[in-house]
């Protein structure tokens, strides 16, 4: 967990919004002061959802789909229930956030200067909380508070991230998002991408298709980079090397946008964009994305074009990650060759 350096700055306030909510004295109250009024999953029941055994062949053979190797070693009944606990840590988040979405609060910058406020910790104390009660031998690893197991090693490991895109969160623009990722040995077998504002819930399942609000969901075809819609949350956070790669990339695209930190990669997942490039990502700010991007037919790497993979545990280091995710094959090959990256 990083040390903080105390530098509190005010949060913007908004005219047309109710009063703002007061911080209390203590900077991370317990959930029961919260006053969270959990109401059952908003989102359809998992009936919903493709039973493996209906996957089509091209599915049941697509890589991008999850490692079938790792299915065979859940019960469907598990799946279920993980991704039922899923939503429910995400609607616990999503009750937190919206208590403070264009309010006043302080705001802490951390000892990387990144900004984190009391609806982030708020959050994650809601979703881990439903994880200590539900599988108390699962591990978590929250981005606020780092690995929490009574173990040095879990089989299962909930990696969180109450609210992806901090600084769209305090500017009062909803393009940020919650992040719930279920890895089994190592490898994401469920992720959510939730939008508690616009109240839409992307929900990937390793060999399942990606849902949007119980709809399946896929990417589009783009098969020129020439035509492509690429997204990058701001080209300020790339480093010097990093950011020349990236704009070799940038250079050849149709139209490159900038902004929307994890709704960039729920949007692919979508079609409605065709290329994700960013540099230095935390796994908490990437392993949810994984499922969701390859369930609806994405694929997401490094830079090199490598797997991405990341082994959770109390002393592992959240070091930064180049990703790079595409809604078709074609296009993700032609961005890593014009990436260039060594």
């Amino acid at each position: 967990m990083q040390t903080e350096i105390s530098i509190l700055r005010r949060a913007p306030s908004f005219s047309h919004c109710p009063s703002s909510i007061s911080s209390s004295s203590a900077f991370i109250p317990s959930t029961r002061s919260l006053r969270l009024h959990l109401k059952p999953c908003r989102y359809p029941s998992l009936s919903t959802l493709p039973h493996p055994s209906q996957l089509t062949p091209s599915m049941a053979s697509d890589s991008s789909l999850g490692d079938q190797h790792t299915l065979l070693a859940l019960e469907d009944v598990d799946i279920n229930r993980f991704a039922e606990t899923a939503n429910k840590i995400a609607d616990a988040a999503g009750e937190v956030i919206r208590q403070y979405f264009r309010k006043q609060f302080d705001i802490i910058d951390k000892e990387d200067l990144s900004p984190v406020t009391i609806a982030d910790r708020a959050a994650e104390e809601a979703m881990a909380s439903i994880i200590l009660e539900t599988f108390p031998s699962h591990a978590i690893y929250g981005e606020e508070r780092g690995w929490r197991c009574k173990e040095s090693y879990a089989d299962y490991v909930w990696v969180l991230d109450p609210i992806d895109g901090t600084k769209s969160f305090i500017t009062g623009k909803p393009v940020f998002g919650t992040l719930v990722a279920l890895l089994f040995k190592g490898k994401p077998i469920l992720g959510i991408i939730d939008q508690p504002i616009l109240k839409e819930r992307w929900l990937g399942i390793s060999g399942r298709r990606t849902m949007l609000n119980g709809q399946q969901v896929s990417t589009r075809t783009c098969t020129d980079l020439s035509r492509a819609y690429l997204y990058t949350t701001s080209p300020h956070l790339f480093g010097e090397t990093a950011e020349k790669a990236f704009s070799q990339v940038r250079s050849k695209v149709k139209v490159p946008l900038y902004g929307c930190d994890c709704y960039a990669y729920a949007l692919l997942a979508s079609g409605f964009v065709d290329l994700v490039i960013e540099s230095g990502l935390k796994p908490y700010d990437f392993l949810a994305l994984i499922p969701v991007v390859e369930g609806a037919g994405g694929i997401l790497t490094d830079w090199n074009g490598n797997e991405l993979y990341w082994d959770a545990s109390p002393s592992s280091h959240a070091s930064g990650f180049n990703i790079v995710a595409a809604g078709d094959k074609l296009v993700h090959q032609q961005a890593l060759t014009s990436l260039e990256w060594p």
